[in-house]
């Protein structure tokens, strides 16, 4: 007679699996030892960064000294001991090792005294550095070659601090004996580098107007700790690397415009000769306007009119202006005004059917289409921003997304209605990250079309405002070219609207809206930090052509044990500049909240996953005790 098994619940399934990796009453109780202590860790720093566009010579020197704090942390640890002179050819060292040990060498100051006393410096500031994390997660993050070393170098106790020195000091001349000492010291400025932020959030727009953000997404799949929320100028390229050709044109222009096509053909190898050839025979040369300029944008204004007439519960009817286009008289009429144009060169426009592309202008966008989609560097670069990335974020408390919530003027959320849902607040993102990963995965039409409207539609939550694309491009009336903004960010000077927004994301009351997107006019008294703290928006202001306006060369935002501070920052003038004067990024520091208490991992997102695990953890203990779950012991 067979004997009766009961089945196992899913709970009982789970502590069995649970069991394999901590196989004895031993193992089970040593890990909750050890998460517990994880628990009362100081948290982690996190650097929030934003609106990066390209520029990446600035932005790699801000994750170098991630937004002042290495300085800070310089400053603190040798106060007393060296001069502000040498505190800033230290954190020199720190943030370019290899150009500045080749600059020394250069001036014959690399002397054997000269690699002891600095050593011992990086050492002595990776040692404060590395103690708020466990030993494990230090020993993660040093080089594999050096890891025994700079462990060895980094620990030592009151105790035995006199025999530890000379024993320090032996490792060190050592170095420097068998010539390792540049690369011992790239990797300890490497490891400093590490762990003085725990974590990097970018919020948004790493593409245009620069010319390098091939190089800032090569750094980013590099980086330790990342998260990504996108912006509009991200979408229009994921959109273009996802098979839609209206986000593809429109990635076009926006290069022709800001001249930063090398991206295109050098960086990713989509070569752009056969639309300069098409253009240079098919547009005039004579009336101030380019060629390419003026094939691209008819092509992306047709393209983005079809996806238009394809959706009209988008309400956009308005921005279909190529079919009130008169080339012959050189005006354009836009809301029953006439106004005259840069041009009057529309070859290959139809009047009978303004939105149909010509055999010519077809093939041009297919022959680019084709080498965008096989383009490896490209789809890999794209690939991470839907790995690492989001439409929004809520972390330890606070919430990410890029532009805005689209509002209604009395301060609701604005129910937008796709594909027959309307849709509000975060369900409404939540749709948008949805269609979003649709579109790189499916290359269905609706999606498509929906990574374009994030570009750049009425009530994209990544744009947030109506863009008039025609206008700045053919009309020279700079009334025209207004674009207005979403009630948003008004509302959001209200405390009450921002509670409203952190509820709706299901965020702590004492949480934090963080924002990209929109330059901050810090020249004309504008305060980036909004509704008593309860908004803060770090556009990045990388894009030297903000500067002027600006004032300044945008914000990044720290939070760390103690608080949260947004930095704003003085625009950077060169590498050359570090090397020759030790010229850093000049910050000024506002702290805007200050906790009660030092924070904890214990009082962050990871400190509620370690608890969920003490919690199981526990439970398998008492499985173990019970005899519900047999031990594996060795003999076993």
């Amino acid at each position: 007679m067979d004997t009766f098994v009961p089945p196992r619940s899913s709970r009982e399934k789970y502590l069995e699996l649970l069991s394999e990796k901590f196989p004895t009453t031993r193992s089970a109780y040593t890990e909750i030892i050890n998460l517990e202590a994880i628990l009362n860790l100081p948290k982690g720093t996190e650097h929030f960064v934003s609106d990066v566009h390209g520029e990446y010579h600035a932005f790699e020197h801000i994750l170098n000294n991630c937004s002042g704090v290495i300085r800070e942390r310089v400053r603190s640890t040798f106060e007393f001991q060296l001069t502000t002179e040498e505190q800033a050819d230290l954190c020199t060292l720190i943030y370019y090792p290899n150009m500045k040990l080749r600059r020394l060498r250069e001036e014959g100051r690399l002397t054997g005294e000269w690699y002891a006393i600095n050593l011992m410096r990086l050492v002595r500031l990776a040692r404060r550095l590395s103690g708020t994390y466990t030993r494990s997660k230090v020993r993660k993050a040093m080089p594999v070659e050096y890891a025994y070393i700079i462990d060895e170098l980094l620990h030592t106790s009151n105790d035995e601090r006199e025999e530890r020195l000379a024993y320090h000091q032996r490792i060190i001349s050592s170095i420097i004996d068998t010539g390792s000492a540049d690369d011992f010291i790239c990797s300890l400025s490497s490891l400093i580098k590490r762990l003085a932020v725990d974590h990097l959030h970018l919020v948004g727009d790493i593409f245009d107007r620069g010319p390098r953000a091939d190089l800032i997404i090569d750094r980013l799949m590099a980086y330790h700790s990342i998260d990504v929320q996108w912006g509009n100028h991200d979408i229009v390229w994921m959109g273009a690397a996802s098979g839609s050709a209206a986000c593809l044109a429109a990635v076009i222009r926006n290069n022709v415009r800001y001249d930063s096509l090398k991206i295109l053909e050098s960086a990713y190898g989509v070569s752009l000769r056969e639309l300069t050839v098409f253009a240079e025979q098919t547009y005039r040369q004579d009336d101030g306007m380019d060629p390419v300029e003026k094939a691209i944008s008819v092509i992306l204004f047709k393209l983005e009119g079809k996806v238009i007439l394809r959706h009209p519960n988008w309400q956009m009817d308005d921005r279909l202006l190529l079919e009130h286009v008169d080339p012959a008289r050189g005006v354009v009429t836009i809301d029953g005004v006439e106004y005259p144009m840069r041009t009057r060169d529309f070859p290959t426009l139809d009047p009978k059917h303004p939105y149909e592309l010509t055999e010519g202008e077809r093939q041009v966008m297919d022959n680019m289409m084709s080498a965008v989609r096989h383009s490896e560097k490209l789809q890999a670069h794209i690939g991470f921003l839907y790995d690492h990335g989001s439409a929004y974020l809520v972390h330890n408390g606070n919430v990410l997304f890029h532009a805005c919530v689209p509002m209604n003027e009395d301060g609701t959320f604005c129910p937008v209605n796709h594909q027959g849902q309307m849709l509000a607040g975060k369900e409404y993102y939540d749709y948008t990250d949805r269609l979003a990963r649709r579109a790189w995965h499916e290359h269905d039409q609706v999606s498509l079309d929906w990574m374009w409207y994030l570009w750049c539609g009425r009530l994209s939550p990544l744009s947030g405002r109506v863009m008039k694309t025609f206008e700045r491009t053919y009309l020279s009336d700079k009334s025209t070219w207004e674009e207005p903004r979403d009630p948003y960010y008004e509302h959001v000077e209200d405390p009450a609207a921002c509670r409203m927004i952190l509820e709706e994301f299901g965020c702590s009351p004492d949480g934090v809206i963080i924002n990209g997107h929109t330059p901050v006019h810090a020249a004309a008294g504008e305060n980036p930090v909004k509704a008593g703290g309860m908004l803060v928006v770090i556009d990045g202001g990388f894009c030297q052509a903000y500067h002027q306006t600006t004032g300044i060369a945008g914000y990044t935002l720290i939070a760390d044990p103690t608080g949260m501070r947004i930095k704003a920052h003085r625009p950077f003038a060169s590498i050359k500049d570090v090397l020759d004067l030790n010229a850093d990024i000049m910050s000024d520091d506002d702290r805007f909240r200050r906790w009660p208490r030092p924070l904890t991992v214990g009082d962050t997102d990871a400190g509620v996953q370690i608890r969920e695990q003490i919690a199981d953890l526990r439970e398998l203990l008492s499985a173990y005790r019970n005899g519900d779950v047999p031990e594996r012991t060795a003999s076993s």
